[in-house]
Order: structure tokens, then C-alpha cells, then sequence
């Protein structure tokens, strides 16, 4: 199995204090993370600076594809699939803790059902940062779980209809764009990455998964 994942991606070896320092900082961004859209997310638009309003980051960051993004970013970053794991958990970690404290802490309020969804994806997240950093290997496997991933990012970014295709969210179709480009490899894969995606976002777009935009 170990052969058959280097043909695909082989990983970097880091020394300990390089691995532990990265790992930190991400727990940190993590936190930060949390609290900043918390914060934005417990101030009514109107009392924002117009530039927030505008662009709707108090919505934008109780999305999931944000944090989808972040995740795929920090894992096809890392310099192995297994401190992808690490990495992924410990920034989803740091955000959601946060972000729960300040909302019971501060606010004084604890909703807990919507609460364990995202504890739920936490738990989940190594094995997703795993995948995920192969989406940047060679062949067909790294293909297929980078086209997932731009279907996965345009079911946020789009809408979807017999009669119609439109944008959801402009800052989403950033997101997917920016996706694109991390993702990037020649041409012609790239090309094959982008229209596989956008088939499977075609034929899922109207399935429903309850968690996808909280």
C-alpha cells in the first residue's frame, strides 16, 4: 500500500522542530480564525465598515465552503499526508473550540446541536486532510479527488437547474477558482479536473446533504 501512495504523491521528510512549529501556528490561525468570525458573525450588518457589509463576511464565514477551502490549502501544503492529517485537525480544532467559547463564553449562549456538526467534521478531518493531500499527486487517483474537490467547492459557488446556471456566492467562486489553481498541473489535466468536477457537480447538484452549508 506504502508503494502504491508514493507512485501517486511521495512525501517530504521535515526535521521535528520544523513539524511542531507549523503544527502550532495552524492551531493558532485556528483560534484566530474562530474568534474573528464569531465576532463578525454577533455584529449586525449595518454596524459593520461598509467594505464587511458589502462583501458579506459575516455569511460568509458560517459557511462550510471557507473552511473547505482552508482545509484542502493547508493540506496539499503539507509536506505529508499524515502531517496533512495533524495540520487539518489542529486548524479545525483551534476553530471550532474557539469559536464555542466565545459563543458560550461571551455571548452566553450554547447551540448545541448545530455545535456537534462541526465536532462531528473535526473528528472526521484527519482522514479527509489524508485524501486530500494526494489531490495534488500523479495519476488517475490524484485526478479524481481534485475533480471531487472542485465539485465539492462548486456546489458551494453554484446553482444549478434544468433552465439555469448561475453564481451563488461571488466570494465562493473565488474560492473555486483559487481551488483551480492550487490544484494546477499541466494543462490538459488541469482541463480534465475542472470539466470531471463540474459533471459531478451537474448530476449531485440537486442532491441534498444537510451539512453542507451550514
Amino acid at each position: 500500500m506504502k508503494g502504491f501512495l508514493d507512485g501517486i504523491r511521495r512525501p517530504e521528510k521535515v526535521s521535528l522542530a520544523r513539524g511542531v512549529l507549523s503544527s502550532s501556528l495552524l492551531l493558532v490561525a485556528g483560534v484566530m480564525m474562530g474568534i474573528v468570525s464569531k465576532v463578525l458573525d454577533s455584529i449586525p450588518g449595518n454596524q459593520l465598515p461598509y467594505f464587511l457589509e458589502v462583501l458579506d463576511l459575516r455569511n460568509f464565514f458560517s459557511r462550510l465552503g471557507v473552511w473547505m477551502f482552508l482545509g484542502v490549502l493547508i493540506s496539499v501544503r503539507s509536506p505529508s499526508p499524515y502531517r496533512a492529517a495533524i495540520h487539518v485537525f489542529l486548524f479545525l480544532a483551534g476553530m471550532v473550540g474557539s469559536y464555542y467559547w466565545y459563543t458560550a463564553h461571551v455571548l452566553g449562549f450554547f447551540p448545541r446541536s448545530y455545535m456537534m456538526v462541526w465536532v462531528g467534521m473535526t473528528i472526521v478531518s484527519p482522514v479527509l486532510g489524508f485524501v486530500c493531500w494526494y489531490a495534488k499527486g500523479k495519476g488517475a487517483a490524484g485526478l479524481w479527488i481534485s475533480s471531487i474537490i472542485v465539485m465539492l467547492l462548486a456546489r458551494q459557488a453554484f446553482s444549478f437547474g434544468w433552465w439555469y446556471f448561475e453564481i451563488r456566492y461571488v466570494l465562493e467562486l473565488i474560492l473555486w477558482i483559487a481551488a483551480i489553481i492550487i490544484l494546477y498541473r499541466s494543462p490538459g489535466q488541469t482541463a480534465g479536473m475542472i470539466a470531471i468536477g463540474m459533471v459531478l457537480f451537474m448530476l449531485t447538484a440537486h442532491v441534498y446533504i444537510p451539512w453542507e452549508r451550514s
